[in-house]
C-alpha cells in the first residue's frame, strides 16, 4: 500500500494526515492546550472505592476525578491467571491509598479517563510491561512458526536480571536483532526516568508522559510502505530527523520538508476532506450516499441509492452501491475516528451471496483499521452490527460544540410555534398580574409572523386580555429566544 504522511503544524496546534494511494485515511490531531492523556502514567490518590460498582475513583491531578474498575487491577489479572476467583476491589484499594496508574481511556463528555495499574511503556517494536514477565505476541502476525521465533528472539535478548515482560508488535517482523535490542534498551531506560521521578513526587502527580504526536507518528503510523513523511514546519523536520537517526535510522530518508508556496493540506484537498468529515452526508462516487449520525449511545449509518441507476437490474444497483459503501464506511470510521456501537442499515439485499459479499468487503476493509473492530453480521432486521474501540475523542467530538440555537438536539421550534408558546403565556400571566401593557421582545423571524400572518390571533389577544400588547424585535436574538416583559 503506497502510503504518505502530512504532517502541518502551528505553534497552538499539530495535524497528522495519513493517506493511502492519494485518499485521507486517517486524520490525527494534537491542540497544544489539549493534549492526550493516553500513555501519561500519574501518582494518584484514591477519593472513593464503590464495592457495588466494584470501581473508584481516583485523583490524578486533572479536572475530573479518574476512576479505575476491578478488571483493570494488575492484582486482579494475576489471580485469574492463577485460576483464582476475582477478587473484590475493597480488598485491593482504600481511600487515601496512594497508587501509580496509567490513562488508558482519555475523558469523554461527562467520563473521567479511565486508569488501569498494569503499566506498559510503548515503544516502536515492542511494549515493556515492567509488572509482568510474560512474552506476548500481537494477534496480527498470524504465522504460529513467527511468533515463536519472535518470542524466542526477545527473550534471549534479556538480561538474566531483567524484570518484566514485553508485547511484540507487528513492526517486529521486518525489525532486525539490532533494532529489537534498541527498543529493549529505550524503553528500559524510559521506565528508570519514570521510577526516579516517582521518588522525586507526591500524589496527585503526573510521573511519565507519552510521546507527542510528532513521535508518535514516527512509532506507530511510519511503516516499511510509507513513502514519506512531509513536513510543513523546517525546525520541526530537522528535530524529528535527528530523533529518528536514533531510534528510527532506517526511515531518516523519508522525512522531507515542505517548501512549497501552496499550504501542505491543500495539495491533498484535506481541508475538504475535513468538512465532509464534520457533516451527516457523505456523497458516494456512484450517486448513492451515506448518512451517518453519532449519538452518545451508537452511531447509525444509513445507505442510500441517491441518483445511482447505473445498472439494468435493481439488485446489481443495490449490490453495487452497498459495496461502495463498504469501503467509505470503513474510511469514514478511521477519518472520524468513530467508536462504540456502530449500526449500518445497507440497502436491503434479497440474495444470501450479495450480503455476505458485502460483509466481505467491509471486513477488507476494516482490517486497514489500526483500532479494534468486530462485526457480527446481518441482524434478524438487515442491519449490520459491529464495534470499534473508543480511546479518544472523535473528530466531531475535538473540533465541534453543541448547537447554542437548538442546544444539540439538531432542530428548533418553528417561528409559528414560538408565537402561539408566547400568546399562551400572556394569556396565563395576565389571570395571575395586573400591568398595564405587555411588551414583547422576539427574534426577526417571530415578529414577522406577528405582524403579518398571526397579526389578526395577536389583535384578538389584545382585545381578550383588555392590556394592550407592543412588539420589540431584538436581531441578536435567535428563533427560540423571547421576553414578556410586563410594565
Amino acid at each position: 500500500m503506497n502510503e504518505q504522511i502530512l504532517v502541518n503544524i502551528t505553534p497552538f496546534e499539530t495535524r497528522v494526515a495519513l493517506m493511502e494511494q492519494g485518499t485521507l485515511q486517517e486524520l490525527h490531531i494534537e491542540r497544544s492546550s489539549q493534549r492526550g492523556k493516553v500513555g501519561n502514567v500519574y501518582l494518584g490518590k484514591v477519593l472513593r472505592v464503590l464495592p457495588g460498582m466494584q470501581s473508584a475513583f481516583i485523583d490524578i491531578g486533572l479536572e475530573k476525578a479518574a476512576f479505575i474498575h476491578i478488571a483493570d487491577l494488575r492484582e486482579n489479572r494475576i489471580a485469574r491467571n492463577n485460576g483464582l476467583p476475582q477478587m473484590q476491589i475493597e480488598k485491593i484499594l482504600f481511600e487515601g491509598q496512594t497508587i501509580m496508574v496509567q490513562v488508558i481511556k482519555d475523558a469523554i463528555n461527562t467520563k473521567g479517563a479511565r486508569l488501569s495499574n498494569q503499566i506498559s511503556i510503548a515503544g516502536r517494536i515492542l511494549v515493556y510491561m515492567p509488572f509482568d514477565n510474560h512474552i506476548g505476541v500481537s494477534q496480527k502476525i498470524e504465522s504460529e512458526i513467527e511468533r515463536e521465533r519472535l518470542k524466542n528472539q526477545v527473550a534471549s535478548l534479556m538480561s538474566p536480571h531483567e524484570k518484566g515482560g514485553y508485547i511484540i508488535r507487528t513492526q517486529a517482523e521486518l525489525a532486525s536483532e539490532e533494532e529489537i535490542k534498541r527498543d529493549m534498551e529505550y524503553l528500559n531506560l524510559r521506565w528508570k526516568k519514570l521510577q526516579e521521578s516517582i521518588q522525586k513526587q507526591a500524589a496527585p502527580s503526573l510521573i511519565y508522559q507519552d510521546l507527542d504526536l510528532l513521535e508518535r507518528v514516527m512509532r506507530d503510523l511510519v511503516v516499511p510502505d510509507t513513502v514519506s513523511v512531509e513536513i510543513d514546519s523546517r525546525h520541526s523536520c530537522q528535530y524529528l530527523r535527528e530523533w529518528a537517526s536514533i531510534y528510527t535510522p532506517e526511515i531518516t530518508d523519508k522525512i522531507k520538508h515542505h517548501s512549497g508556496s501552496k499550504p501542505l493540506f491543500d495539495t491533498a484537498n484535506i481541508e475538504e476532506e475535513i468538512n465532509i468529515a464534520l457533516s451527516r452526508r457523505v456523497n458516494l462516487k456512484s450517486g448513492g450516499y451515506l448518512m451517518i449520525d453519532q449519538t452518545e449511545a451508537l452511531t447509525s449509518i444509513d445507505v442510500n441509492t441517491g441518483a445511482f441507476v447505473g445498472y439494468r437490474n435493481f439488485n446489481d444497483t443495490i449490490f453495487k452501491t452497498n459495496l461502495e459503501a463498504s469501503v467509505e464506511i470503513a474510511r469514514q470510521l478511521r477519518l472520524r475516528n468513530i467508536g462504540g456501537i456502530i449500526i449500518i442499515d445497507f440497502i436491503d439485499m434479497d440474495n444470501l451471496a450479495h450480503q455476505e459479499a458485502v460483509l466481505v468487503e467491509l471486513q477488507k476493509a476494516l482490517n486497514k483499521d489500526r483500532t479494534r473492530t468486530s462485526v457480527s453480521g446481518f441482524s434478524s432486521l438487515g442491519l449490520v452490527e459491529m464495534t470499534r474501540k473508543r480511546t479518544r475523542d472523535s473528530l466531531t467530538a475535538l473540533l465541534t460544540e453543541p448547537c447554542h440555537t437548538c442546544e444539540g438536539k439538531g432542530y428548533i421550534r418553528t417561528a409559528k410555534t414560538i408565537a402561539y408558546t408566547i400568546m399562551r403565556e400572556i394569556l396565563r400571566e395576565a389571570k395571575q398580574f395586573n400591568p398595564k401593557e405587555f411588551r414583547l421582545i422576539v427574534s426577526p423571524e417571530v415578529i414577522d409572523l406577528f405582524l403579518d400572518e398571526e397579526s389578526n390571533y395577536l389583535a384578538m389577544l389584545d382585545d381578550f386580555i383588555g392590556k394592550p400588547i407592543s412588539l420589540e424585535v431584538d436581531n441578536s436574538f435567535t428563533q427560540e429566544m423571547y421576553d414578556i416583559v410586563l410594565l
